[in-house]
C-alpha cells in the first residue's frame, strides 16, 4: 500500500509538467495579449512592457523561465492586478471556492447517498419513484439554469434571499443548491444501482437469516460494500466542487477562484491562468489518490501491491 501511494505521488510531477506545457503553449497561441485594451498602448510603450515581462522572447524560453520560477515556489505576477503575486490572487479566491465547494459536496453526498439508499430499500414504491424523478431532473438541468430559476423565484418574486455576494448564510443558500443538485442526482443514481446489486448478494440474505436488525444489515453489510462505486464518483465530483464552479460563481457574483479564472482568460492574464490551471490539476490528482486509498479502508479485500 505504501509503495503504491509513493508511486502515485511521484506521478503527480509529470502530470503537472504535461498540463503546464500544454496550457502554456495554447495560451500563447490565442490571438490577443495582456495589453490589448479599448485604448491601445503606443508602440514604444507596448515594446517596453513586453521587454519588462519577457514577452518578447520565444515561447520555449518563456516556458523555461516559468518552470525555473515555479521550482522556487514563484507563480509569477498578475498583469491584471497591478503586479500582485499570483499566489495572493489565488489565495483569496481559493478560500471562498473551497468553502462553497465543501458545502456543496456535503449536501451532494448527504442527499445523494440518502436518496439512493432509500430508493433501493423501497424499490417500486412512491419513495423510489420520487427519488428516481429527482435524480433524472437534477441530472438534466444545468447548474446555471437552476441558478437562474432560483434567482427568479427566491429573489425576484419572493424577496427571501439576496441575489449574490458572499459572506452570510443567506448568500450561500442558492449557490450551494445550484452547485450540488447535479452531483447529488448522479450520486443518488450510482448509490441506488450499487445498493440494488448488493441486495442480491448471499451475505445479505445470510445476515438477515441470522436475525440481525435491519439497521445493522444496511449499515454494516450493505452500505459499506455499496460505497466502492460511490467513492469513484465522489472523488472527481469533490475536486470539481472544491475548486469552484465558473458559471455559478459568475452568476451569483461570488469572488471565488472560478470567477477569477474566467476574468483572467478574458484579460489574457497569463500568470493567473497558469496558476489556476496547475492548482486545479493538483487538486484533481490528490482527490483521485485519496479515493484510491479509501478503497482499501472501505473494503479490506482490496490491496495494492508493488510490482517491479
Amino acid at each position: 500500500m505504501a509503495a503504491y501511494l509513493v508511486r502515485r505521488i511521484l506521478w503527480i510531477g509529470p502530470v503537472l509538467f504535461a498540463v503546464a506545457l500544454i496550457t502554456f503553449v495554447l495560451m500563447h497561441q490565442v490571438p490577443g495579449g495582456p495589453w490589448d485594451r479599448a485604448k491601445r498602448l503606443p508602440p514604444q510603450a507596448l515594446e517596453n512592457v513586453n521587454l519588462q515581462y519577457g514577452l518578447d522572447q520565444p515561447v520555449w524560453e518563456q516556458f523555461g523561465r516559468y518552470l525555473l520560477d515555479l521550482a522556487q515556489g514563484d507563480l509569477g505576477a498578475s498583469f491584471r492586478s497591478r503586479n500582485r503575486p499570483v499566489a495572493d490572487v489565488l489565495a483569496d479566491g481559493i478560500r471562498v471556492s473551497a468553502t462553497l465547494g465543501l458545502l456543496a459536496l456535503a449536501v451532494s453526498v448527504t442527499v445523494g447517498v440518502g436518496l439512493g439508499v432509500v430508493s433501493a430499500l423501497r424499490r417500486n414504491t412512491v419513495l423510489d419513484y420520487a427519488a428516481v424523478a429527482f435524480a433524472t431532473v437534477g441530472a438534466s438541468v444545468p447548474s446555471f439554469i437552476l441558478g437562474m430559476l432560483l434567482l427568479v423565484l427566491f429573489t425576484a418574486r419572493l424577496h427571501w434571499l439576496p441575489s449574490g455576494g458572499w459572506g452570510s448564510p443567506q448568500q450561500a443558500v442558492m449557490p450551494v443548491a445550484a452547485l450540488s443538485a447535479l452531483p447529488a442526482a448522479y450520486i443518488a443514481r450510482v448509490t441506488r444501482a450499487s445498493m440494488l446489486d448488493v441486495l442480491q448478494q448471499e451475505y445479505v440474505r445470510t445476515a438477515r437469516a441470522k436475525g440481525l436488525r435491519e439497521r445493522a444489515v444496511v449499515l454494516r453489510h450493505m452500505l459499506r460494500n455499496a460505497l466502492i462505486p460511490v467513492l469513484t464518483v465522489i472523488g472527481p465530483v469533490g475536486a470539481m466542487l472544491v475548486t469552484g464552479s465558473f458559471v455559478v460563481e459568475h452568476l451569483f457574483a461570488i469572488p471565488g477562484i472560478g470567477r477569477t479564472f474566467v476574468n483572467s482568460i478574458s484579460a489574457r492574464d497569463y500568470g493567473v491562468i497558469m496558476g489556476t490551471t496547475l492548482f486545479y490539476t493538483f487538486v484533481v490528482a490528490v482527490a483521485n489518490l485519496v479515493v484510491d486509498a479509501l478503497y482499501a479502508v472501505v473494503d479490506p479485500r482490496i490491496r495494492y501491491e508493488a510490482h517491479g
